[in-house]
């Protein structure tokens, strides 16, 4: 098949390497732009543009995809179907009707659950059993499109949102590639989705990780372990910010947000329901490092408080 292929971040890399090994002529990719990245605000490619090159693959990098003239390059490319995977940019009612095969996601979560541009870590962060990738025909909706192929896989009680990141990419890749030919020969049955079971996983912000001792204990878990790595969660200590990177629920009642216990290897912390064992921190100005060893050089004690 010629497909044209349009993504951006590290979670599409994996569909794109997928699709050129499988044998596809990939006739264009299309990616975000160069973005300056870092305090030394050097430009940087994006992971897809980066694959692309890899191969000596042509690439376009629309500032904004349905512009008169961005349409217009898509119209000289030849293409069977169109593949995306986290592109970044809404597609028009234009654009998807070009190819015969029509337009491809690739969407990481059980549709039509988690709707949105952060669905991998609002299933982690809602503290749902599985997640998975949906294969789906695009329409004008925001992933809405009728679903092609699904499959689950369990979030472990360990899983991070940078963990079920890496585990859906590679699920999202290997169903591509199964999914295309069926697609061709017309041997996939699309069925529609059910709204009324629809959810929407909204854009992650980094006041979302501002952590209300207040909540249950299993909730800040998931919130903790979604928001990893990116934007993180945190909390204040001493006046200054401390990013919580792993915990573990336990059993202790308290005043939310006071210290319990400090063990050797965690700061136990109440909240609303249960307790917090911070296994993984970060105080402002220094680096990511476990408690035990913040435990050497920063004296925290029972009755301090968090927040």
């Amino acid at each position: 098949m010629k497909i044209v292929f349009m993504g951006t971040p590290d979670f599409a890399v994996g569909a794109l390497d997928a699709i050129v090994q499988a044998g596809h002529e990939v006739t264009l990719v299309v990616t975000q732009p160069d973005r300056q990245k870092g305090r030394g605000k050097e430009v940087a490619m994006s992971p897809v543009k980066e694959t692309a090159l890899k191969y000596n693959l042509p690439v376009f990098q629309p500032v904004r995809i349905k512009a008169p003239e961005a349409v217009a390059e898509l119209r000289k490319v030849e293409a069977d179907a169109f593949v995306v995977a986290a592109f970044g940019q809404i597609l028009s009612k234009e654009i998807l009707e070009m190819p015969p095969l029509g337009c491809i996601n690739i969407h990481g979560s059980l549709l039509p659950k988690y709707r949105g541009s952060a669905p991998i870590q609002r299933a982690v962060i809602e503290g749902e059993k599985e997640t998975g990738i949906t294969i789906m025909q695009m329409d004008e909706g925001i992933d809405t499109g009728d679903i092609l192929m699904k499959r689950a896989i369990p979030i472990e009680d360990t899983d991070t949102g940078e963990s079920m990141f890496e585990k859906l990419a590679a699920l999202g890749s290997e169903m591509i590639v199964e999914a295309l030919p069926l697609i061709a020969e017309g041997k996939l049955t699309a069925q529609k989705q059910d709204d009324s079971q629809s959810s929407y996983a909204k854009m992650l912000t980094k006041d979302m990780g501002d952590l209300d001792f207040g909540k249950s204990a299993r909730e800040l878990d998931c919130l903790i372990r979604g928001l990893n790595s990116w934007p993180s969660a945190y909390t204040r200590l001493g006046g200054k910010t401390l990013k919580i990177w792993e915990a573990k629920v336990t059993e202790g009642e308290g005043r939310p947000g006071s210290v319990l216990q400090v063990t050797k290897d965690a700061i136990e912390v109440a909240t609303g329901n249960g307790a917090l064992a911070i296994t993984s921190l970060q105080l402002e100005g220094k680096k990511r490092m476990q408690t035990k060893d913040f435990l050497l050089g920063y004296q925290v004690k029972p009755g301090d408080m968090l927040g």
